[in-house]
């Protein structure tokens, strides 16, 4: 099986063997997400994913409004559970950043593919959606799941509908994204996600596919920058950016 190399991985690794050195010491605070950023030249968010990665392997734990504590040292030989993750997991901003990528193409060609039906479900599934907010059930993600699927459904291509399942399989199962998920107390961003959906239908029932990627990459890179302020432990507020929000000119294309 071929081994991919991930950033976050590599920044993971560079901290455990600080750790290893006696750099820092079990109750030791690391330092900011910042300064580790710019030590090893990499985005905050990259350092945010090999936190994460040493949260699960239970070195680190984070404070809230604190920061980041060493709670114990690395072994020499890995346990598979650490390899399994290790070798299998994804970064939930890389996931994010690929998404973001596909997704708003998808999206775009769906808007010239869509037909009423497609509509109809699209609507339903707001509803669904909704419905699902008021009752304040904050771990069902089914209808925003449902949602983005099917906008690959209305592609009429059998394999971007497959490519969606396989994203959102791979979320499903993360790891890195569970514990990300789990520093979240405020979820009333859901709120804003569900009128960035209405967005994107608005979009497709006009077939504006130019109107219906911008939206879909904006839905997308809002998800990233809250998740990034709201996973914060030091500065709630903080406005990290992954990428840029434009990197490719993909309003008038």
């Amino acid at each position: 099986m071929l081994t991919i190399n991930r950033l976050y991985q590599e920044i993971g690794n560079e901290l455990k063997s600080l750790l290893k050195g006696g750099t820092y010491k079990i109750g030791d605070r690391l330092p900011p997400e910042r300064d580790i950023a710019e030590t090893f030249n990499v985005s905050r968010t990259v350092v945010r994913e090999a936190l994460i990665m040493l949260e699960l392997e239970n070195l680190v734990t984070v404070k809230k409004g604190s920061g980041v504590y060493v709670i114990g040292l690395p072994n020499e030989i890995l346990s598979e559970t650490d390899k399994k993750i290790e070798e299998e997991d994804f970064g939930p901003f890389e996931l994010l950043q690929a998404r973001q990528l596909i997704e708003s193409n998808i999206a775009a060609f769906a808007a010239s593919q869509i037909v009423k039906s497609d509509i109809i479900e699209l609507r339903a599934i707001l509803e669904q959606e909704r419905q699902i907010l008021e009752q304040d059930i904050l771990d069902d993600y089914s209808a925003d799941e449902m949602f983005h699927i099917a906008i690959a459904r209305a592609t009429k291509n059998s394999i971007l509908e497959s490519l969606l399942n396989d994203l959102w399989q791979k979320r499903t199962v993360s790891k890195m994204w569970g514990q990300l998920h789990s520093r979240i107390t405020d979820h009333s961003y859901r709120k804003k996600w569900l009128y960035d959906h209405e967005k994107i239908l608005q979009a497709l029932q006009v077939k504006d596919a130019m109107a219906a990627r911008h939206a879909m990459w904006q839905h997308l890179e809002n998800v990233k920058q809250t998740l990034m302020a709201v996973s914060d432990s030091e500065d709630p507020n903080f406005d990290g950016y992954l990428f840029d929000s434009i990197p490719v000119n993909i309003v008038n294309q």
